[in-house]
């Protein structure tokens, strides 16, 4: 091989390397793939102690909660307030979820008891951050997951990926669905936390975001 062909191999090698280094010609690093962004996840959901949350809905999607927000214990303590659609009236309950007892009024009068089966066959809270049926299974059995870009939520770098997530398990979280959904997630780049996700549904769409995690919870019981 003559010199002049030696000098513009090493030249071409010296670019490959110097573009494998970089993550391609534009300098940015590859997204990390959907498959191991859940799975990162799921585990770090795994160990989540607390955390608040919201649910919303917008447009009129079929599902009886359109509204709600609180704050969660890994023990399953919960307080906030649900907004539930009754026969086409929007009822607010505010609540208390301790122990096996839920404490609940609504826009009058005081307190009243109901058990936490009672209120789960409404709303179940404390099932969002159990690793058997909330978010943990979600991301666990969330299917084809891609990674689609970087954007900030809340202020933190987050991973934004679609995946089509489990009807049975969102509506553990989520009651009234009734097929799987087509979601995105935004995982924290830092944490892997799920920060938020986007449930589009026949008629609208179930927007759920967290937050203020691993911030101490202490629900206690209201005067009654």
């Amino acid at each position: 091989m003559s010199g002049r062909r030696i000098f513009i191999a090493a030249v071409v090698a010296a670019l490959s390397l110097v573009t494998a280094c970089s993550g391609g010609s534009d300098g940015k690093a590859a997204l990390p793939s959907g498959p191991d962004l859940v799975k990162k996840s799921a585990e770090a959901m795994r160990n989540v102690k607390s955390t608040a949350f919201t649910m919303e809905t917008e447009g009129t999607p079929a599902v009886q909660v359109k509204k709600a927000a609180g704050r969660l214990s890994a023990t399953g303590d919960a307080d906030g307030t649900i907004q539930v659609d009754m026969a086409g009236s929007l009822l607010e309950i505010e609540f208390f979820l301790v122990g096996d007892t839920v404490h609940f009024k609504g826009v009058t009068g005081g307190f009243q008891r109901m058990s936490r089966g009672q209120l789960a066959a409404i709303y179940d809270p404390s099932a969002i951050l159990n690793p058997e049926k909330g978010v943990v299974q979600l991301l666990s059995n969330a299917l084809d997951p891609r990674t689609q870009g970087e954007e900030k939520v809340g202020g933190a770098d987050a991973y934004r990926v679609s995946a089509t997530l489990s009807q049975q398990i969102l509506a553990t979280m989520v009651p009234g669905l009734a097929q799987s959904v087509d979601g995105t997630l935004w995982i924290d780049k830092a944490t892997g936390r799920l920060l938020k996700a986007d449930l589009p549904l026949a008629g609208g769409k179930v927007i759920v975001t967290f937050d203020d995690y691993d911030v101490p919870v202490q629900v206690t019981a209201p005067a009654e």
